[in-house]
Formats: C-alpha cells, sequence, structure tokens
C-alpha cells in the first residue's frame, strides 16, 4: 500500500482518487478551494439553483464504469439519469427550426428532411456514417488508452473526407470542420448545425481538424443524458464515493509545489509551507509555473504543448443564470440553441479575443424540481462561448451587461415573453471561473482530437517526471466529464499497473 496525494479535486482526480484507494492504496487529495468538483458547479440564490459547469452527461459509460469497478452501489443507484428528448432544438437565423431526437440516427434524418428538406436528412445521415468511421478509428487511441509515445501517428486526420474534384487542380478533401460544412453539407443551415457542435466545446470550426466530427456523432448515438439535482449531484455522488473508500480530502490545501527526492516525485508541499510526503502524486488541474521547480513537465516532441499550436485562443463560458416567474411550460425543450446569421463574425471574435456581437446562445430548461422554489416558477440558464479573461476584461461591468442582454435577446426564440417573465439575472463570466477554478483566463479544455499533426492532443497522463501523472481536461484525453473521467481510469491504471498498461479492453 502507497501513500499517493492528489492536487486538485475535479472529476478527473476524484476518478483516479477512488479508482486507486480501491486499488488498496492511501489517497489524499489536497483541493485549493472549499469544496469539491472543479468546473462542475452550483450556483443557488432565493430558491432557484443552476449548473455552472457541465450541464449534460454523454458516455455515461465511463461513470457507471467507474462506480462499478469502485463499489457494490451503481451509478443509477447513486444518481437519477433521465435521457433528454428531444436532445436539442436548433432554431437557425431564416427562422427555421428543427427537434432532434435522442439517441435516434433514423429520427434525427427524418427529421432534418422534414424541417430542411431538400434531402438534408439523408447529406446529415451520410455525413454521421463517415463520423462514425472517425470515432471507431481513434476511440481507443483517444480516450480509452493513455497517449502512446509514438503520438505522431495521431497526426492523421481519421475522418473519411469525400473527394471534391476541382477544375484543372488537383482533388482536395476537407480537413477542417469549416471544410465539412462547406464542401460536404450542401445546406447552410446543417454547416451551422455542424458548426455549433465544434463551438460548444470550444473548437474553431475553421481550424478545428476534420476529425472533430466525431463529437456530433458521439451525442446523437450515446445520446445526452441529464442528472437529477444538476451535475453537481453526479459530482456529489463521485465525492461520496471517495469517501466511501477512504479518500481523504484536505480542503483550503493550495499546493504551491511538487516535492522532487532522486529524480522522483516524493510528496508535495502546500502554501502555508507543509510537506506531505507520497509515493505517487497525480496532478488534477492545470500546472502553474513552479509546480516542479527547474523541471518541465512536457517537452515539445514528447507530447502536444499547451495552448494547442493552431487553435489560439481556448475560450471559456459565459452564463447568464435566469429566475423567471411563470411555469416550466410541459411542451418545453430541455435544450435549445439559437445560431446567428453570421457564425463567421462569431468565429472571428471569440477566436480572435473580442466580444461577439450575435454568439450561438444554449438555452438550458431543464424540468427539474430542485431548480425552482415551486411550480410557479422557471429556472433557465443562457450559455456562449466566449474568449478568455485577460482577451477580454470580463470584470468589465459595461461589457458584461452587454453580453448579458445580447443572449437574453437571443433567448426570446425559444422562451416567449422572457422579459416579462424575468425576476433575476446572475451573470458569471470566464473571470468567475478563474476565480474558481483556478483556470488560466476561466478556459475550458476540449476533449482531444486526432488530426492536425497532433495539435488538439492534450499532454500525457505519464510527465517527464517519474511517479507525477496527470489526470482531468489539461491532460490526455482532454476535456469534458467522459474524457476526465477517463483520465483518472487512465492515471490509475498507469499506477496500479505500471507502464505496461495498455487501458480498457
Amino acid at each position: 500500500m502507497a501513500r499517493i496525494a492528489v492536487i486538485g479535486a475535479g472529476m478527473g482526480a476524484m476518478a483516479a482518487a477512488a479508482r486507486l484507494a480501491v486499488a488498496g492504496h492511501r489517497v489524499t487529495v489536497y483541493e485549493r478551494s472549499d469544496t469539491f468538483g472543479g468546473s462542475v458547479g452550483r450556483y443557488a440564490d432565493d430558491g432557484f439553483a443552476f449548473d455552472t459547469g457541465p450541464t449534460l452527461l454523454h458516455l455515461p459509460a465511463v461513470y457507471r464504469d467507474l462506480f462499478v469497478k469502485t463499489g457494490k452501489e451503481p451509478l443509477e443507484r447513486c444518481v437519477t439519469m433521465t435521457q433528454v428528448d428531444p436532445a436539442s432544438r436548433h432554431v437557425f437565423a431564416d427562422g427555421t427550426a428543427v427537434s432532434l431526437p435522442n439517441a435516434s440516427r433514423a429520427g434525427v434524418v427524418a427529421a432534418l428532411d422534414t424541417a430542411l428538406g431538400g434531402g438534408a436528412g439523408a447529406a446529415w445521415g451520410e455525413f454521421l456514417d463517415r463520423a462514425r468511421d472517425a470515432w471507431d478509428r481513434s476511440r481507443r487511441p483517444l480516450l480509452e488508452e493513455p497517449l502512446r509515445s509514438d503520438w505522431q501517428v495521431l497526426g492523421r486526420d481519421p475522418y473519411p473526407a469525400l473527394r471534391r474534384r476541382r477544375l484543372l487542380r488537383p482533388a482536395r478533401r476537407a480537413d477542417t470542420v469549416a471544410e465539412i460544412g462547406a464542401w460536404e453539407l450542401p445546406d447552410p443551415r446543417l454547416a451551422a448545425l455542424l458548426d455549433g457542435y465544434a463551438l460548444s466545446y470550444g473548437l474553431d470550426p475553421l481550424r478545428a481538424p476534420a476529425a472533430a466530427a466525431l463529437l456530433p456523432y458521439m451525442e446523437e448515438t450515446f445520446g445526452s443524458w441529464y442528472v437529477s439535482g444538476g451535475i453537481r449531484a453526479l459530482a456529489r455522488a463521485v465525492y461520496e464515493r471517495c469517501l466511501a473508500r477512504k479518500v481523504e480530502f484536505v480542503f483550503g490545501g493550495e499546493v504551491a509545489r511538487v516535492v522532487e527526492k532522486d529524480g522522483r516525485a516524493a510528496g508535495v508541499e502546500l502554501v502555508d509551507g507543509t510537506v506531505a510526503e507520497a509515493a505517487h502524486v497525480v496532478l488534477g488541474a492545470r500546472p502553474h509555473p513552479g509546480l516542479v521547480p527547474g523541471q518541465e513537465l512536457w517537452r515539445e516532441g514528447d507530447v502536444a504543448v499547451q495552448p494547442r499550436p493552431g487553435h489560439g485562443v481556448v475560450p471559456g463560458r459565459f452564463l447568464v443564470l435566469l429566475s423567471l416567474r411563470g411555469a416550466r411550460p410541459g411542451d418545453a425543450v430541455h435544450r435549445t440553441l439559437i445560431h446567428p446569421a453570421d457564425g463567421a463574425a462569431e468565429r472571428a471574435a471569440v477566436f480572435g479575443g473580442r466580444l461577439a456581437d450575435r454568439p450561438t446562445v444554449t438555452v438550458l430548461r431543464p424540468d427539474d424540481p430542485s431548480t425552482r422554489p415551486d411550480d410557479a416558477h422557471e429556472a433557465v440558464t443562457l450559455m456562449a462561448t466566449v474568449a478568455p479573461h485577460g482577451a477580454v476584461d470580463w470584470t468589465d461591468q459595461v461589457l458584461r451587461e452587454r453580453c448579458a442582454d445580447a443572449l437574453i435577446e437571443a433567448a426570446g426564440a425559444a422562451v416567449p415573453g422572457l422579459r416579462e417573465r424575468l425576476l433575476h439575472a446572475e451573470v458569471r463570466t470566464p473571470a468567475e471561473t478563474a476565480d474558481d477554478t483556478g483556470a488560466e483566463g476561466g478556459s475550458v479544455p476540449a476533449p482531444a482530437l486526432a488530426g492536425a499533426q497532433g495539435a488538439y492532443l492534450h499532454p500525457g497522463n505519464r510527465t517527464r517526471l517519474p511517479g507525477l501523472y496527470a489526470a482531468g481536461g489539461w491532460s490526455h484525453p482532454g476535456g469534458g466529464l467522459a474524457h476526465a473521467g477517463m483520465s483518472g481510469a487512465l492515471v490509475a491504471g498507469l499506477i496500479v499497473e505500471g507502464d505496461g498498461f495498455r487501458g480498457s479492453q
């Protein structure tokens, strides 16, 4: 049995902690804040409650596996999960709207054909076939295995793009999400749909590799799930599983540096000078300068180095949490995306470090009594992908109000009479995310992707310092609830089984 120190209490870190404890190790988690969950936060006021991080769960199998492997109670006994159906409603700039059913390929195709016409459903279905190939080719190395030492092979894009013939010039294939939309999806509304998926993960469609097609495939195939009480309830369940496995938590325990001895990680030193010895250290947060004095945890040529080349800024999220009078209508859709008329202008602003005048707005209306004081009120969340704090000064009150007003104005397409029903609006920006989580600029990491010469990979779970491992959204396999959970599984496997560990079979 070894002592293991875990830095941070995010989802990836806690997933690693629970698995390591079950393997017989003594695990202590050191968290700089006063609570668990990392970016999985919850805001509550006057009977209303809102998720401030992820709001839906995709690939629930990752957390089902965690609960099966760490105790007798399965996930469904610890939280209540329901499939969101329809999975999403999309309102386009021309006024066209379409609701996409949950986890139904045939249903999605039929809905698109009915709403958009012109064979739109068939075109999207053929695109999903190619996206499935990208998923099948990259699922294991990108999600289920530690980052391979010859990671450069992942620089090749697994998406089988169609060959585009050109007069007097060689044929070309789509290399980016934007090119898929332009060359393979004949209806511009389908291109906007695909761009919206990429943007929701913080990816620039103009630069993100075509392999990002696996993201809509993943959502539309494995479904979108809502956890009663919000995703914060899932974080609590993971935290309680850790406690049941005798994991110790030290809140307010900010780590200043990793202690090194004889060329390997030997513990952590807190900002108050306390030193805790450990045989292994798990870094569950983005590393800060000086974490390992004199050491580069990763070097260019070993693994990807962040910020990722070609990606530019790593964006964050802007939230408007709305407390509304009036009951939630029975036919309200859980998630609606309002697409702007000028997606190019939005992309240029977000990834150019500016405020977008007309952003893509996601409207979330969960049918959950725990989010509202009673059935005569409703809690609604508006969300947009925005440039991180620093590129934009999100402490500027005028700027915050201007952005909030733009989201509320757009959301009227999903919530009729929104302004008349408004009791209170709480604004949360990347500045608050940075304060809460310690993430520089309040940036939110995206999942790892193959292609683009490896520019969208994340640093590996092994570091250059023996005994120090990385879990969470800033390490392989990247951001998002499922990917963060898998990072914990990979780190636990490497520590328990050694460098020969190759992931789930």
